[in-house]
């Protein structure tokens, strides 16, 4: 990856959705090396164009961070977590608890069916923690462009 490559995807952290053609004098190449340039960073998985929405506006009122401690197979625990709907990232981490996820709900009601009846369900769950997110502060993705 080289510089240009870097500049294109800053450009697209801030506009995922700029034309070509605005972001090809941005960056010093004409839209159809633009165009291979973003294909050839996407197909490699360098990068993704997605759509971010806003969990409020969908009617799902309350995130949370869950803690899971585990015992045998932290992989296993990690992909039975991550198949879960609300799921919306895992993290197997060293220290207090073996896995972590972000989890999003429609209400506390949800969140309480979700850690009680089928995050604690799982085998090799041992304790659960739930970190109710009040406001997020900061979210970011532009990372790695330097």
């Amino acid at each position: 990856m080289d510089d240009v490559d870097k500049a294109i995807i800053r450009e697209l952290q801030v506009d995922g959705r700029v034309p070509f053609a605005q972001l090809s004098p941005k960056v010093g190449l004409s839209q159809a090396a633009v165009r291979q340039r973003v294909k050839r960073l996407t197909e490699r998985g360098v990068m993704q164009v997605v759509a971010v929405t806003d969990p409020l506006s969908l009617g799902l009122s309350t995130q949370a961070m869950v803690g899971i401690a585990v015992t045998g197979d932290v992989r296993a625990v990690a992909a039975a977590v991550a198949a879960l709907e609300e799921s919306e990232y895992v993290l197997i981490t060293a220290g207090r608890f073996d896995v972590l996820a972000e989890v999003i709900c429609t209400d506390n009601e949800a969140l309480l069916e979700l850690v009680n009846d089928r995050i604690r369900s799982i085998d090799g769950v041992t304790s659960t923690e739930v970190f109710s997110i009040l406001k997020m502060e900061k979210l970011v993705f532009s990372w790695g462009t330097g």
